[in-house]
């Protein structure tokens, strides 16, 4: 596409272009969003993007859908937040308003738009700007804890939107401040069987919450207890000696044999890094250890099937099965490796994963 024909097709995309044109050239975009080559094109062009979110605003369904869903192609593209981040003000202010008809699209693009942290220090800055509480997140974490009656409504598919936002270290500490209760309005939701997604996005933000080692201690604390959210999705209905049993927090004690395992695999595995995480300090891995962490970790072991799953899970077994470290290394987050040990742990990663892609390629060949 030469400039003259961006140039018209830019002139069917304007406001005032009549009904039918616009309808066309949106057809036409959402083409081109199909292909490699297509978005390369546009992202290139600030002139359409700006002119496809300008008709995400459109009363009209039949237009603002398709500038939606060809905004959401293009942000799949590495990169495409920044390009596109000139319009997070607009969609914000489309998600959070009462009577926009689409506020899932406008999510869904706030959600792929806001993944790298430049638009998402800029997405934050913006929702501080509107006020709301919990450093600007209020809106959302009140949309997402109660279920929106609008056709469309986004809120199962906010807690990408928060996952993202919860990479910036100023929003993990507000979800964390004491007195708020931010994050345990979050952790119930973990067992939302009608939406992978809200579990999801539960499962992402309580996992970036966790790298900051201060919190641990409180949120392995009664007054948290998160323990039993990470632990009860990975659990099965099998029975333990009661040995084990009491080891247990209650709320996996005598589990009824119709106890069903999270069936998504990363969202298990989530689950998998968020506990290795706790465990980086002594006081966390005490208490993990000492709730029955492994009982939990063996049978889900047993279980498994998903290979990146299986190799989370087993990492973390390590931890809780092995020594504890000398004294000066109780924080696994902070010994530094060896370089030659980590070049060692590189290779077997890529061993795996060469592995795993021979795996696949030899199932499909099956298939064919």
């Amino acid at each position: 596409m030469d400039e003259r024909q961006a140039q018209e097709l830019l002139g069917f995309l304007r406001p005032e272009a009549r009904g039918d044109l616009k309808g066309r050239a949106l057809r036409f975009v959402l083409g081109l969003t199909g292909g490699a080559e297509g978005r390369r094109l546009l992202l290139a062009r600030p002139d359409l993007l700006a002119a496809l979110l300008a008709l995400t605003g459109e009363p009209r369904p039949e237009l603002a859908e398709p500038a939606f869903h060809a905004l959401l192609n293009l942000a799949a593209e590495p990169g495409a937040g920044g390009a596109l981040r000139a319009g997070l003000p607009d969609l914000l202010r489309r998600l959070l308003d009462p009577a926009f008809p689409l506020p899932g699209l406008a999510c869904a693009l706030l959600a792929n738009c806001s993944r790298e942290e430049g638009p998402c220090r800029e997405l934050l800055a913006e929702l501080r700007r509107r006020g709301g509480g919990v450093a600007g997140l209020g809106p959302l974490l009140e949309a997402f804890c109660t279920q929106d009656p609008r056709p469309g409504a986004p809120w199962h598919q906010l807690g990408a939107l928060l996952g993202n936002l919860s990479q910036l270290p100023e929003v993990r500490d507000a979800l964390l401040e004491r007195s708020g209760g931010a994050v345990r309005r979050l952790l119930p939701f973990m067992q939302d069987a009608g939406s992978a997604a809200r579990r999801r996005g539960v499962a992402g933000t309580l996992r970036n919450c966790c790298f900051d080692p201060r919190h641990h201690e409180w949120l392995l604390s009664e007054q948290v207890d998160l323990l039993p959210f990470l632990l009860l999705p990975l659990a099965g209905p099998e029975e333990f000696p009661e040995d084990e049993m009491e080891r247990l927090p209650l709320d996996l004690q005598y589990l009824p044999a119709e106890k069903q395992r999270e069936p998504e695999a990363d969202i298990r595995q989530m689950l998998l890094e968020t506990l290795l995480l706790l465990t980086a300090t002594k006081p966390g891995r005490l208490l993990v250890r000492e709730k029955g962490t492994y009982f939990v970790l063996r049978e889900l072991h047993r279980w498994e099937e998903d290979r990146g799953v299986r190799a989370a899970c087993e990492k973390l077994i390590q931890v809780l099965i092995g020594d504890e470290p000398e004294a000066g290394m109780e924080n696994l987050l902070e010994v530094k490796i060896p370089s030659e040990v980590e070049e060692q742990l590189q290779r077997l990663d890529q061993q795996q994963q060469e592995e795993e892609e021979e795996e696949e390629e030899a199932l499909l060949g099956r298939l064919v």
